[in-house]
């Protein structure tokens, strides 16, 4: 198909591939920017690609608390060299994967994370969600492999979308401040609290707190 200059232009600025390495993209995906950018990783065409092997042991732990004490967020990002860790730059970055974990609650970090058990449960639920739907048999696998690829988009950081820009996935993200800074960025791990979680008590959603605060 055929892709705009704005799209190759966005591309290119996340992946730091070469303009034509870029429309090539757009075009085997359909115009997709994610699945476009998976495809330069792939071949080894975008900077994150090229950056993405190379070790990060240095980066920051950062703290976030939503207002009042709520919510409370831990996570560690690398980078490759403690001069990037201490920019302004990169400590924006990691405040604002703090400030996702707190307002989305994804469980993992990437889809690799989830456990089989899980997966193997979530699988036979949207099975069971699908056929009391009146589904037809030969389609309901499709739909649960459909169905479980939102679970990943709900549940994994990566593939969550962005809380400063819904247009946009955290893995691409990433890719841009690959590109941008010049050195390999991986979100190793986190932990969430949430005041009173797993207590009986009146349902509030602080996540929604959280996204109206960021947006003001």
């Amino acid at each position: 198909m055929a892709v705009n200059a704005a799209s190759v232009k966005e591309l290119r600025a996340s992946t730091g591939a070469g303009m034509l390495d870029c429309k090539n993209a757009l075009e085997e995906a359909n115009g997709d920017l994610t699945k476009a950018a998976e495809l330069l990783r792939e071949k080894g065409l975008s900077a994150a690609a090229n950056k993405a092997g190379r070790i990060a042991t240095e980066g920051v732990v950062e703290s976030y608390i939503h207002a009042g004490g709520r919510i409370g967020v831990l996570v560690e990002v690398n980078c490759e060299t403690d001069f990037v860790a201490k920019t302004d730059q990169f400590k924006d970055f990691v405040r604002d994967v703090a400030m996702q974990i707190a307002a989305a609650n994804p469980l993992y970090v990437r889809r690799e994370e989830v456990p089989q058990e899980a997966l193997d449960k979530e699988r036979e639920i949207l099975t069971n969600q699908a056929l009391n739907e009146g589904k037809p048999a030969n389609i309901v696998d499709r739909m649960v492999d459909g169905r479980i690829g939102k679970y990943y988009e709900e549940n994994c950081l990566m593939e969550q979308a962005f809380i400063k820009d819904p247009d946009k996935k955290i893995s691409q993200l990433i890719n841009e401040k690959v590109s941008k800074i010049g050195e390999n960025i991986t979100i190793r791990r986190f932990v969430r609290f949430e005041l009173g979680e797993g207590l009986e008590k009146k349902t509030e959603n602080f996540a929604e707190e959280v996204m109206a605060q960021v947006k003001k």
